[in-house]
């Protein structure tokens, strides 16, 4: 159903600091008797870095020059998250197909937990994942609000976040008390229901003093932080209000510590807290310093660098569940940008040389052992170029690998510098880093050996029989008779034709190392699509729709050269 952070791949690393060089400039001159040469030698040299580039990125596929169109991607992108509503739809819902479900949830608790997002193709509220997907969705919008706003999607975006932001203001009830479960997953799974139709429990569970969830009060204060910048000029009570959650809950997670997952059971199976709480703590506390710009924060973040293990672990992925990634990435930017004072440089330089072995891992940077053993300084490639962590879900990886890639980029470039160090001392430059990123966000779009766009609805060939309840099954608008929790087994689930509703913008799981897809329902390790694929790509899909225009512009304005013209009068 989903992919928990099993096994997961962090490793000691040498801490090495940035260094810097400076930029190279070229220079090229013509010669009116040969333009017409010169403007083939150009062209043909296009050609060359064009290729060298796809090779240096790690894409293999036949398909590498295909253009994309990121504005429908993005537009799509969003429509997902319309689909994954739970509770009262609103008037202006999108997707038609869906109608009003989870009506009761916090009834039987005296509370209401109407709202919210169903995290995948079933129909728990699972909070850890349904908050860090609003984390990834607000820093796509803080990073590439600009962009998203030039495609004419910032509504909806905002619209995606609030809607997750009002289910975690109703769940957090008391300042030591949040609402972590809607639902129970093994009641759920024996189900293949409409959410309209549910008739599996809707149980709900609680973090609180006597049973705490660091991770998940962690997650749900960072969201909220991240959130109250989105919403700070267009909204700026509500901004107000979603700051005064997160501090809340940051102090109870870090006052009352425990992973969540030893306090409610049920999600063991599901969203297991791997990696621990610590990493949840000082990816809230760098959240919480970013919208207040309070030195406290910060100095939390620091001070506990070492014993949480910001700047001992050396991690090749992000997720839902190992946040370090990102927590090293937010330091080292504060670094980059000189936010920080004298005696936190040396720990904020740890930080950046553990974000770089991560950016480095996925490059395949980083000097290996050399003891035989499997390379594990370094993210796997599959043949076609796409990143490999492991084989469930494997494209949540992906999308928030190029996310963290892209926008280490863009740290890099604003502060000047251009080069990351690896351990080994091997180098990359930033242009590679966004490379990179590109490439894993084009595989996805269909720039892959099988030319499947895993983004479902975008392009002419994607996944057609996505392990999903409500789009494997007739509408409800369109047909309101009752379907049991068997009866949709029986009759929807096992069919062999494509769903009948088209879950447009959901990322699937994706490919196995190999680049092989099985198109298949019962295949949910591939097909199953999670909010948490998707909600980085929205800032992926602003930033490269923005840069292919202005590549547009530039051949438009490459093609009214002197040299061009030159040519054409020959």
């Amino acid at each position: 159903m989903r992919a928990a952070a099993q096994g997961r791949r962090a490793h000691a690393s040498t801490d090495t600091p940035a260094t810097t060089s400076h930029p190279r400039a070229m220079r090229s001159g013509s010669a009116t008797a040969a333009a017409t040469w010169l403007l083939l030698l150009l062209l043909l040299a296009a050609s060359s870095l064009s290729s060298s580039a796809a090779s240096s990125d790690g894409s293999k596929s036949g398909n590498t020059n295909k253009a994309h169109n990121y504005e429908e991607a993005l537009r799509k992108s969003l429509l997902y998250f319309e689909a994954q509503r739970s509770g009262r739809l609103p008037h202006g819902q999108r997707v038609p197909w869906r109608d009003h479900s989870g009506l009761t949830d916090g009834l039987e608790q005296g509370v209401d937990l109407v709202g919210g997002y169903y995290d995948a193709g079933d129909h728990v509220k699972f909070g850890l994942p349904m908050a860090f997907t609003v984390t990834m969705l607000s820093w796509s919008l803080i990073e590439y609000g600009d962009d998203v706003a030039a495609a004419g999607e910032v509504a909806h975006a905002l619209e995606a976040i609030k809607w997750g932001t009002d289910y975690f203001v109703k769940a957090h009830t008391r300042p030591d008390e949040l609402w972590a479960e809607v639902g129970d997953g093994d009641t759920d799974h024996y189900c293949w229901q409409r959410p309209e139709d549910m008739t599996t429990s809707r149980q709900a569970y609680k973090v609180d003093r006597e049973n705490p969830g660091s991770d998940v009060a962690g997650e749900t204060a960072a969201a909220l932080a991240a959130a109250s910048m989105v919403f700070r000029k267009s909204n700026p009570h509500y901004a107000h209000l979603l700051l005064h959650h997160a501090q809340q809950l940051f102090e109870f997670a870090d006052k009352y510590r425990g992973k969540y997952d030893s306090s409610i059971a049920e999600v063991k199976s599901y969203y297991a807290s791997v990696s621990g709480y610590k990493d949840e703590l000082l990816w809230a506390a760098l959240w919480l310093h970013r919208a207040t710009g309070k030195a406290d924060y910060l100095d939390y973040a620091v001070d506990n660098a070492h014993d949480f293990g910001g700047t001992g672990w050396a991690i090749t992925e992000f997720s839902w569940d190992v946040k370090y990634a990102g927590v090293q990435i937010l330091a080292a930017r504060l670094l980059l940008r000189r936010e920080h004072s004298a005696a936190q440089k040396e720990t904020l330089e740890r930080y950046q040389a553990k974000a770089e072995h991560y950016v480095c891992a996925c490059l395949g940077r980083n000097a290996a052992a050399g003891d035989g053993e499997e390379d594990q300084a370094n993210v796997e490639r599959s043949p076609g170029g796409m990143l490999y962590i492991r084989q469930w879900n494997n494209m949540q990886y992906v999308t928030n690998a190029a996310f963290l890639l892209s926008a280490y980029s863009d740290y890099l470039v604003e502060a000047g510098v251009e080069t990351v160090t690896c351990a080994g001392g091997e180098t990359a430059d930033a242009g590679e880093v966004a490379a990179l990123a590109r490439a894993q966000v084009d595989y996805v779009l269909g720039t892959n050996p099988r030319g499947v766009s895993y983004l479902v609805g975008y392009g002419a060939k994607y996944p057609a029989r996505v392990h999903h309840r409500a789009a494997s099954i007739v509408p409800y608008k369109h047909s309101k008779q009752f379907i049991g929790c068997t009866q949709g087994f029986d009759h929807w689930f096992g069919r062999r034709s494509a769903n009948p509703n088209v879950l447009v913008g959901a990322i699937v799981g994706g490919p196995d190392r190999k680049d092989r897809f099985r198109d298949d329902r019962e295949n949910y390790m591939q097909t199953e699509a999670c909010t948490y694929n998707t909600a980085p790509m929205v800032g992926m899909f602003a930033k490269f729709n923005r840069m292919a225009r202005e590549e547009r512009e530039q051949r438009a304005a490459t093609a009214r050269s002197p040299v061009t013209s030159m040519a054409a009068d020959l």
